[in-house]
Protein backbone atom coordinates (compact mmCIF):
# COMPACT_ATOMS: atom_id res chain seq x y z
CA UNK A 1 0.00 0.00 0.00
CA UNK A 2 1.39 3.07 -0.71
CA UNK A 3 2.00 6.28 1.75
CA UNK A 4 -1.48 7.90 2.15
CA UNK A 5 0.03 11.37 3.69
CA UNK A 6 1.93 11.08 0.12
CA UNK A 7 -1.31 10.76 -1.46
CA UNK A 8 -3.07 13.85 0.55
CA UNK A 9 0.11 16.45 0.11
CA UNK A 10 1.21 14.87 -3.21
CA UNK A 11 -1.45 13.46 -5.34
CA UNK A 12 -1.11 15.16 -8.91
CA UNK A 13 2.67 13.50 -8.40
CA UNK A 14 1.38 10.25 -7.70
CA UNK A 15 -1.15 10.56 -10.09
CA UNK A 16 1.55 11.26 -13.11
CA UNK A 17 4.06 8.29 -11.34
CA UNK A 18 1.31 5.52 -11.56
CA UNK A 19 0.49 6.88 -14.98
CA UNK A 20 3.88 5.10 -16.45
CA UNK A 21 2.93 1.64 -14.75
CA UNK A 22 -0.67 1.83 -17.06
CA UNK A 23 -2.67 3.61 -13.77
CA UNK A 24 -4.99 5.99 -13.72
CA UNK A 25 -5.22 7.30 -10.25
CA UNK A 26 -8.76 8.04 -9.35
CA UNK A 27 -7.80 11.54 -7.11
CA UNK A 28 -11.14 12.98 -6.55
CA UNK A 29 -12.36 9.45 -4.88
CA UNK A 30 -9.96 9.17 -2.93
CA UNK A 31 -10.08 12.82 -1.67
CA UNK A 32 -14.03 12.44 -0.99
CA UNK A 33 -13.50 9.28 0.74
CA UNK A 34 -10.54 10.07 3.03
CA UNK A 35 -12.34 13.89 3.85
CA UNK A 36 -15.47 11.77 4.60
CA UNK A 37 -13.52 9.76 7.35
CA UNK A 38 -11.27 12.32 8.84
CA UNK A 39 -14.71 14.28 9.23
CA UNK A 40 -16.67 11.48 10.58
CA UNK A 41 -13.86 10.82 12.89
CA UNK A 42 -14.02 14.30 14.27
CA UNK A 43 -17.90 13.90 14.90
CA UNK A 44 -17.51 10.73 16.34
CA UNK A 45 -15.05 12.12 18.88
CA UNK A 46 -15.95 15.37 19.73
CA UNK A 47 -19.71 13.25 20.90
CA UNK A 48 -17.51 10.66 22.87
CA UNK A 49 -15.99 13.78 24.57
CA UNK A 50 -19.38 15.50 25.29
CA UNK A 51 -20.69 12.86 26.89
CA UNK A 52 -17.34 11.38 28.81
CA UNK A 53 -18.04 15.37 30.32
CA UNK A 54 -21.72 15.29 30.83
CA UNK A 55 -21.21 11.44 32.25
CA UNK A 56 -18.88 12.69 34.78
CA UNK A 57 -20.83 15.58 35.71
CA UNK A 58 -24.07 13.84 36.42
CA UNK A 59 -23.11 12.28 39.78
CA UNK A 60 -22.55 15.78 40.93
CA UNK A 61 -26.09 17.19 39.58
CA UNK A 62 -27.41 14.37 41.54
CA UNK A 63 -25.87 15.23 44.68
CA UNK A 64 -26.98 18.68 44.40
CA UNK A 65 -30.21 17.35 44.03
CA UNK A 66 -30.76 18.56 40.74
CA UNK A 67 -33.31 16.42 37.99
CA UNK A 68 -31.19 15.04 35.18
CA UNK A 69 -33.73 12.82 33.89
CA UNK A 70 -33.21 15.17 30.36
CA UNK A 71 -29.52 14.76 30.94
CA UNK A 72 -29.41 11.54 30.62
CA UNK A 73 -32.16 11.37 27.97
CA UNK A 74 -30.23 13.82 25.94
CA UNK A 75 -27.02 11.19 26.95
CA UNK A 76 -28.90 8.58 25.01
CA UNK A 77 -29.41 10.29 22.16
CA UNK A 78 -25.77 11.37 22.04
CA UNK A 79 -25.04 7.39 22.13
CA UNK A 80 -27.80 6.23 19.67
CA UNK A 81 -25.50 9.36 17.23
CA UNK A 82 -22.24 7.79 18.21
CA UNK A 83 -23.46 4.38 17.13
CA UNK A 84 -24.92 5.47 13.59
CA UNK A 85 -21.74 7.71 12.87
CA UNK A 86 -19.37 4.46 14.24
CA UNK A 87 -21.07 2.16 11.83
CA UNK A 88 -21.08 4.94 8.72
CA UNK A 89 -17.56 5.27 9.59
CA UNK A 90 -16.70 1.71 9.70
CA UNK A 91 -18.64 1.83 5.98
CA UNK A 92 -16.36 4.39 4.73
CA UNK A 93 -13.26 3.02 6.29
CA UNK A 94 -13.75 -0.24 4.47
CA UNK A 95 -14.69 1.61 1.01
CA UNK A 96 -11.40 3.64 1.57
CA UNK A 97 -9.34 0.97 2.59
CA UNK A 98 -10.74 -0.76 -0.64
CA UNK A 99 -9.76 1.73 -3.07
CA UNK A 100 -6.33 2.50 -1.41
CA UNK A 101 -5.84 -1.60 -1.64
CA UNK A 102 -6.35 -1.05 -5.21
CA UNK A 103 -3.30 1.30 -6.15
CA UNK A 104 -0.43 -0.34 -7.14
CA UNK A 105 3.10 0.38 -5.97
CA UNK A 106 4.88 3.23 -7.24
CA UNK A 107 7.49 2.48 -9.90
CA UNK A 108 11.05 3.67 -9.46
CA UNK A 109 11.89 6.47 -10.72
CA UNK A 110 14.33 5.79 -13.46
CA UNK A 111 12.27 2.99 -14.73
CA UNK A 112 11.02 3.55 -18.67
CA UNK A 113 7.18 4.36 -18.93
CA UNK A 114 5.24 1.82 -20.30
CA UNK A 115 5.29 -2.27 -20.74
CA UNK A 116 7.23 -4.87 -22.17
CA UNK A 117 8.59 -3.17 -25.45
CA UNK A 118 10.01 -0.80 -23.31
CA UNK A 119 12.47 -3.20 -21.63
CA UNK A 120 15.45 -2.81 -21.26
CA UNK A 121 18.35 -5.74 -21.58
CA UNK A 122 21.03 -4.62 -19.37
CA UNK A 123 23.74 -7.49 -19.61
CA UNK A 124 24.00 -10.99 -21.76
CA UNK A 125 25.77 -13.89 -20.51
CA UNK A 126 27.24 -16.73 -22.40
CA UNK A 127 26.31 -17.63 -26.33
CA UNK A 128 23.70 -19.08 -28.02
CA UNK A 129 24.55 -22.67 -28.45
CA UNK A 130 25.40 -23.44 -31.97
CA UNK A 131 24.12 -26.72 -33.67
CA UNK A 132 25.90 -28.55 -36.32
CA UNK A 133 22.83 -31.80 -36.00
CA UNK A 134 19.24 -31.14 -36.00
CA UNK A 135 18.33 -30.38 -32.26
CA UNK A 136 15.37 -31.34 -30.76
CA UNK A 137 12.65 -29.73 -28.75
CA UNK A 138 12.86 -30.40 -25.08
CA UNK A 139 9.61 -32.51 -25.02
CA UNK A 140 11.07 -34.67 -27.51
CA UNK A 141 14.57 -35.18 -25.43
CA UNK A 142 12.58 -35.78 -22.05
CA UNK A 143 10.38 -38.06 -23.49
CA UNK A 144 12.96 -39.87 -25.63
CA UNK A 145 15.19 -40.24 -22.63
CA UNK A 146 12.45 -40.88 -20.13
CA UNK A 147 12.80 -38.23 -18.26
CA UNK A 148 9.38 -36.56 -18.14
CA UNK A 149 6.28 -38.86 -18.47
CA UNK A 150 3.82 -36.06 -19.63
CA UNK A 151 0.86 -38.47 -20.53
CA UNK A 152 0.52 -39.55 -16.87
CA UNK A 153 1.23 -36.51 -15.38
CA UNK A 154 -2.47 -35.40 -17.59
CA UNK A 155 -3.88 -38.18 -16.87
CA UNK A 156 -3.17 -37.90 -13.30
CA UNK A 157 -4.25 -34.12 -12.98
CA UNK A 158 -5.07 -32.96 -15.99
CA UNK A 159 -3.48 -30.50 -18.72
CA UNK A 160 -0.61 -28.86 -17.28
CA UNK A 161 0.99 -31.42 -14.93
CA UNK A 162 4.01 -33.78 -15.99
CA UNK A 163 5.50 -36.69 -13.67
CA UNK A 164 9.61 -36.50 -13.26
CA UNK A 165 10.28 -40.25 -13.79
CA UNK A 166 14.13 -41.65 -13.36
CA UNK A 167 16.84 -39.68 -14.29
CA UNK A 168 13.99 -36.87 -14.73
CA UNK A 169 13.30 -37.10 -11.41
CA UNK A 170 16.94 -37.06 -10.38
CA UNK A 171 17.79 -34.04 -12.12
CA UNK A 172 15.30 -32.03 -10.98
CA UNK A 173 16.24 -32.93 -6.89
CA UNK A 174 19.82 -31.80 -8.39
CA UNK A 175 19.00 -28.39 -9.50
CA UNK A 176 17.10 -27.94 -6.22
CA UNK A 177 20.06 -28.88 -3.90
CA UNK A 178 22.59 -27.07 -6.15
CA UNK A 179 20.36 -23.93 -5.21
CA UNK A 180 19.89 -24.89 -1.83
CA UNK A 181 23.46 -25.06 -1.13
CA UNK A 182 24.35 -21.75 -3.29
CA UNK A 183 22.30 -20.18 -1.01
CA UNK A 184 22.94 -21.82 2.25
CA UNK A 185 26.77 -20.61 1.87
CA UNK A 186 25.72 -16.86 1.26
CA UNK A 187 24.38 -17.06 4.67
CA UNK A 188 20.30 -17.46 3.93
CA UNK A 189 18.13 -19.25 6.45
CA UNK A 190 16.52 -21.87 5.18
CA UNK A 191 12.15 -22.06 5.15
CA UNK A 192 9.67 -24.37 4.68
CA UNK A 193 6.48 -22.85 4.94
CA UNK A 194 2.82 -24.33 4.77
CA UNK A 195 1.75 -24.43 1.41
CA UNK A 196 -1.79 -23.97 2.52
CA UNK A 197 -2.23 -19.92 3.69
CA UNK A 198 -4.76 -17.77 4.66
CA UNK A 199 -6.28 -14.31 2.95
CA UNK A 200 -4.52 -12.33 5.03
CA UNK A 201 -1.49 -13.74 3.53
CA UNK A 202 -2.14 -13.20 -0.17
CA UNK A 203 -3.41 -9.64 0.89
CA UNK A 204 -0.48 -8.40 2.44
CA UNK A 205 1.65 -9.38 -0.49
CA UNK A 206 -0.51 -7.43 -2.70
CA UNK A 207 -1.57 -10.23 -4.79
CA UNK A 208 -5.30 -9.85 -3.43
CA UNK A 209 -7.93 -8.28 -4.33
CA UNK A 210 -6.57 -8.06 -7.47
CA UNK A 211 -5.18 -11.41 -8.97
CA UNK A 212 -7.89 -14.06 -6.20
CA UNK A 213 -8.89 -15.43 -9.66
CA UNK A 214 -5.32 -16.81 -10.31
CA UNK A 215 -4.98 -18.72 -6.75
CA UNK A 216 -6.49 -21.95 -6.49
CA UNK A 217 -8.61 -21.64 -3.67
CA UNK A 218 -10.26 -24.83 -0.80
CA UNK A 219 -13.55 -24.65 0.93
CA UNK A 220 -14.15 -22.30 4.04
CA UNK A 221 -12.86 -23.71 7.18
CA UNK A 222 -14.34 -24.26 10.49
CA UNK A 223 -11.09 -22.21 12.03
CA UNK A 224 -10.03 -18.57 11.57
CA UNK A 225 -12.58 -15.03 11.05
CA UNK A 226 -14.28 -13.93 7.54
CA UNK A 227 -12.21 -14.57 4.60
CA UNK A 228 -9.64 -16.02 6.49
CA UNK A 229 -11.67 -18.73 6.91
CA UNK A 230 -10.97 -20.00 3.34
CA UNK A 231 -7.56 -21.00 2.56
CA UNK A 232 -5.64 -21.31 -0.88
CA UNK A 233 -2.78 -22.84 -2.15
CA UNK A 234 0.70 -20.62 -2.15
CA UNK A 235 1.13 -19.46 -5.69
CA UNK A 236 4.91 -18.91 -4.73
CA UNK A 237 6.75 -19.03 -1.30
CA UNK A 238 7.15 -15.07 -1.45
CA UNK A 239 3.28 -14.97 -0.45
CA UNK A 240 4.39 -16.75 2.96
CA UNK A 241 7.85 -15.10 3.58
CA UNK A 242 6.45 -11.61 3.38
CA UNK A 243 4.01 -12.48 5.89
CA UNK A 244 6.52 -13.89 8.42
CA UNK A 245 6.76 -10.83 10.45
CA UNK A 246 3.21 -9.40 10.10
CA UNK A 247 1.76 -7.38 12.76
CA UNK A 248 5.16 -6.97 14.27
CA UNK A 249 7.89 -4.38 14.86
CA UNK A 250 11.65 -5.68 14.65
CA UNK A 251 14.74 -4.58 16.29
CA UNK A 252 17.30 -2.73 13.75
CA UNK A 253 19.70 -4.72 15.25
CA UNK A 254 17.73 -8.35 13.28
CA UNK A 255 18.20 -6.78 9.72
CA UNK A 256 18.54 -7.22 7.57
CA UNK A 257 16.65 -10.75 7.51
CA UNK A 258 17.73 -13.49 4.16
CA UNK A 259 15.44 -16.21 3.89
CA UNK A 260 15.28 -18.57 1.16
CA UNK A 261 12.02 -21.42 1.06
CA UNK A 262 11.54 -24.28 -1.49
CA UNK A 263 7.88 -25.48 -1.79
CA UNK A 264 6.35 -26.25 -5.27
CA UNK A 265 3.72 -23.24 -7.17
CA UNK A 266 0.52 -23.69 -7.41
CA UNK A 267 -0.80 -21.53 -10.86
CA UNK A 268 -4.18 -21.41 -12.13
CA UNK A 269 -2.89 -20.20 -15.42
CA UNK A 270 -6.12 -19.21 -16.68
CA UNK A 271 -6.46 -19.21 -21.05
CA UNK A 272 -4.79 -21.20 -23.76
CA UNK A 273 -0.93 -21.73 -24.09
CA UNK A 274 0.41 -20.84 -27.13
CA UNK A 275 1.70 -23.30 -29.42
CA UNK A 276 5.67 -23.01 -28.40
CA UNK A 277 5.04 -22.98 -24.88
CA UNK A 278 3.96 -27.08 -24.74
CA UNK A 279 5.94 -29.18 -22.23
CA UNK A 280 7.11 -27.75 -18.82
CA UNK A 281 6.83 -23.60 -20.09
CA UNK A 282 3.83 -23.27 -18.02
CA UNK A 283 2.22 -25.85 -15.94
CA UNK A 284 0.03 -25.83 -12.73
CA UNK A 285 2.27 -26.81 -10.65
CA UNK A 286 6.09 -26.43 -10.40
CA UNK A 287 9.39 -26.33 -8.33
CA UNK A 288 11.07 -23.08 -7.42
CA UNK A 289 13.67 -21.20 -4.51
CA UNK A 290 12.35 -18.00 -3.11
CA UNK A 291 14.28 -16.04 -1.95
CA UNK A 292 13.43 -13.11 0.49
CA UNK A 293 14.90 -10.00 1.95
CA UNK A 294 13.47 -7.73 4.75
CA UNK A 295 15.91 -4.69 5.50
CA UNK A 296 16.12 -1.07 6.56
CA UNK A 297 15.08 1.81 3.49
CA UNK A 298 18.71 2.83 3.31
CA UNK A 299 20.20 -0.78 2.77
CA UNK A 300 17.03 -1.67 0.12
CA UNK A 301 19.20 -1.04 -3.47
CA UNK A 302 22.12 -3.07 -2.29
CA UNK A 303 19.50 -6.08 -1.14
CA UNK A 304 18.35 -5.43 -4.55
CA UNK A 305 21.24 -6.07 -6.37
CA UNK A 306 22.26 -8.80 -4.58
CA UNK A 307 19.16 -10.92 -5.27
CA UNK A 308 19.63 -10.11 -8.75
CA UNK A 309 23.48 -11.02 -8.76
CA UNK A 310 22.48 -14.05 -7.09
CA UNK A 311 19.97 -15.36 -9.49
CA UNK A 312 22.46 -14.51 -12.23
CA UNK A 313 25.00 -16.26 -10.51
CA UNK A 314 23.06 -19.50 -10.63
CA UNK A 315 22.38 -19.48 -14.13
CA UNK A 316 25.80 -18.39 -15.03
CA UNK A 317 27.06 -21.59 -13.06
CA UNK A 318 24.97 -24.02 -15.29
CA UNK A 319 26.66 -23.09 -18.09
CA UNK A 320 23.40 -21.69 -20.21
CA UNK A 321 22.80 -18.76 -22.27
CA UNK A 322 21.11 -15.97 -20.48
CA UNK A 323 20.24 -12.34 -20.60
CA UNK A 324 19.43 -9.79 -17.10
CA UNK A 325 16.29 -7.55 -17.96
CA UNK A 326 15.14 -4.35 -16.31
CA UNK A 327 11.42 -4.18 -16.38
CA UNK A 328 9.49 -0.81 -17.54
CA UNK A 329 6.85 0.32 -15.15
CA UNK A 330 3.97 -1.34 -16.62
CA UNK A 331 5.51 -4.40 -16.84
CA UNK A 332 6.48 -5.18 -13.05
CA UNK A 333 3.81 -6.34 -11.37
CA UNK A 334 1.08 -4.24 -8.94
CA UNK A 335 3.40 -5.01 -5.91
CA UNK A 336 6.77 -4.06 -6.56
CA UNK A 337 8.44 -0.67 -7.04
CA UNK A 338 10.93 -2.34 -9.57
CA UNK A 339 12.01 -5.65 -10.92
CA UNK A 340 14.95 -7.31 -13.06
CA UNK A 341 14.37 -10.69 -14.86
CA UNK A 342 16.80 -13.19 -15.38
CA UNK A 343 15.62 -14.88 -19.04
CA UNK A 344 17.10 -18.12 -20.11
CA UNK A 345 17.72 -19.04 -23.73
CA UNK A 346 15.22 -21.75 -25.05
CA UNK A 347 16.26 -22.66 -28.54
CA UNK A 348 13.04 -24.20 -29.87
CA UNK A 349 11.51 -20.87 -28.62
CA UNK A 350 14.12 -18.68 -30.74
CA UNK A 351 14.04 -16.41 -27.78
CA UNK A 352 14.43 -15.98 -23.82
CA UNK A 353 12.03 -17.04 -21.42
CA UNK A 354 12.31 -15.93 -17.76
CA UNK A 355 13.38 -17.83 -14.79
CA UNK A 356 13.52 -15.11 -12.01
CA UNK A 357 11.94 -11.91 -11.10
CA UNK A 358 14.18 -9.95 -8.39
CA UNK A 359 11.87 -7.21 -7.55
CA UNK A 360 11.97 -4.86 -5.04
CA UNK A 361 8.30 -3.72 -3.00
CA UNK A 362 9.98 -1.30 -0.84
CA UNK A 363 7.70 -0.41 2.05
CA UNK A 364 4.42 -1.38 -0.23
CA UNK A 365 3.88 -4.90 1.35
CA UNK A 366 4.91 -3.64 5.16
CA UNK A 367 2.43 -1.35 4.65
CA UNK A 368 0.00 -3.87 4.43
CA UNK A 369 1.26 -6.64 6.56
CA UNK A 370 1.40 -3.74 9.14
CA UNK A 371 5.45 -4.53 9.49
CA UNK A 372 7.80 -2.15 11.00
CA UNK A 373 11.61 -2.17 12.55
CA UNK A 374 12.54 0.07 15.77
CA UNK A 375 15.72 2.40 15.39
CA UNK A 376 17.84 1.59 18.10
CA UNK A 377 18.87 5.12 18.24
CA UNK A 378 15.86 7.06 18.41
CA UNK A 379 13.42 4.49 19.41
CA UNK A 380 11.21 5.07 16.57
CA UNK A 381 9.44 3.10 14.00
CA UNK A 382 9.79 3.02 10.28
CA UNK A 383 8.22 0.23 7.61
CA UNK A 384 10.44 -2.35 6.81
CA UNK A 385 11.83 -2.61 3.12
CA UNK A 386 10.32 -6.16 1.39
CA UNK A 387 12.28 -7.79 -1.53
CA UNK A 388 12.06 -11.13 -3.46
CA UNK A 389 14.10 -12.90 -6.07
CA UNK A 390 13.03 -17.02 -7.49
CA UNK A 391 16.38 -18.57 -7.06
CA UNK A 392 15.61 -20.17 -9.45
CA UNK A 393 12.40 -21.91 -10.67
CA UNK A 394 13.47 -25.26 -12.29
CA UNK A 395 10.34 -25.61 -15.25
CA UNK A 396 12.51 -23.31 -17.51
CA UNK A 397 15.30 -23.96 -16.20
CA UNK A 398 15.08 -28.13 -16.88
CA UNK A 399 14.10 -27.49 -20.65
CA UNK A 400 16.74 -24.40 -21.13
CA UNK A 401 19.15 -26.81 -20.03
CA UNK A 402 18.19 -30.34 -21.91
CA UNK A 403 18.02 -27.91 -25.09
CA UNK A 404 21.08 -26.12 -24.62
CA UNK A 405 23.28 -28.99 -23.27
CA UNK A 406 21.73 -31.61 -25.92
CA UNK A 407 25.00 -33.08 -28.20
CA UNK A 408 24.58 -34.94 -31.64
CA UNK A 409 24.64 -38.33 -30.17
CA UNK A 410 21.30 -38.07 -28.28
CA UNK A 411 22.63 -37.52 -25.33
CA UNK A 412 22.22 -34.69 -22.98
CA UNK A 413 25.63 -33.08 -20.58
CA UNK A 414 24.53 -32.26 -17.79
CA UNK A 415 26.38 -29.20 -16.10
CA UNK A 416 29.49 -30.02 -13.91
CA UNK A 417 27.97 -28.24 -11.19
CA UNK A 418 24.66 -30.89 -10.92
CA UNK A 419 27.35 -34.12 -11.42
CA UNK A 420 27.81 -34.46 -7.51
CA UNK A 421 24.07 -34.49 -6.80
CA UNK A 422 23.90 -37.30 -9.81
CA UNK A 423 26.29 -39.39 -8.54
CA UNK A 424 29.53 -38.19 -10.59
CA UNK A 425 27.04 -39.06 -13.53
CA UNK A 426 28.05 -36.84 -16.89
CA UNK A 427 25.17 -37.26 -19.34
CA UNK A 428 21.68 -37.77 -19.22
CA UNK A 429 20.80 -41.29 -22.02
Amino acid sequence: MIDVQLLREAPEAIQKSLANKGYKLDIETFKRLDDQRRGLIQQVEELKALRNRVSAEIPQLKRQGEDVTATLEKMREVGDQIKSLDAELASVSDERERFLASIPNLPDEDLAPGGKENNEVIAVYGTAPHFDFEPLHHVDLAERLHLIDYTRGAKLAGSGHWVYTGDGARLEWALLNYFVDTHLRDGYQMILPPHLLNYRSGYTAGQFPKFEDDVFWLEASETGEGRDRQSFLLPTAETALVNLYRDEILDESELPKKFFAFTPCYRREAGSYRADERGMIRGHQFNKIELFQYCRPEDSDAAFEELVNKAASLVEGLGLHFQLVKLAAEDCSASMARTSDIEIFIPSMGGFKEVSSASNARAYQARRGNMKFRRAESGKTEYLHTLNASGLATSRVFPALLEQCQEADGRVRIPEVLRPYMGGQTHLA
